[in-house]
């Protein structure tokens, strides 16, 4: 994957250059995760690059965007329910503490995590599993990646 879409991930999508974009939603864009560490990680982007704040959204689209994070949550939930028996939730989270732009956060939990890590949000892992090349978003995420797609159509 060329890294140049990762500058502007929204405008990427938008212009549909974004490789990771799973679908176009009501108020944003599904993509998966680049990091794939816990298998399905996705995220739902605001569809307007300026909006950095849940708040910032009129009230309809505030709405609709939240919508869309129910929905795609529930689709990585299918979705890694069907591909590993091990699947326990997922965690739903807006933080927007390194990227300005508002986005949503949809990790799935698995009983093959560390103990030490289960009770613990994500971010507690080391910083490494977000650089290790072995935990990239790659080929052998395309059969997750569709069925998220799948789910997320059937979820319509």
């Amino acid at each position: 994957m060329a890294d140049d879409w990762r500058s502007d991930r929204i405008k990427a999508a938008l212009a549909g250059t974004n490789p990771t974009v799973l679908r176009r939603l009501g108020a944003g864009f599904a993509v998966i995760g680049d990091v794939q560490f816990l298998p399905g990680y996705s995220v739902l982007l605001v569809d307007q690059p300026e909006v950095q704040r849940l708040s910032e959204l009129p009230r309809a689209k505030r709405l609709a965007f939240l919508a869309d994070m129910d929905r795609l949550g529930e689709a990585v939930e299918r979705a890694c329910r069907r591909f590993d028996p091990a699947f326990r939730r997922v965690n739903l989270e807006i933080l927007g503490n390194t990227d300005g732009f508002l986005h949503a956060h949809v990790f799935p939990r698995y009983e093959w995590e560390p103990s030490e890590r289960i009770p613990h949000p994500v971010w507690l892992y080391p910083l490494t599993n977000w650089s290790d090349p072995a935990c990239a978003l790659g080929p052998q995420h395309d059969a997750l990646r569709a069925a998220i797609a799948e789910e997320l159509d059937l979820l319509a």
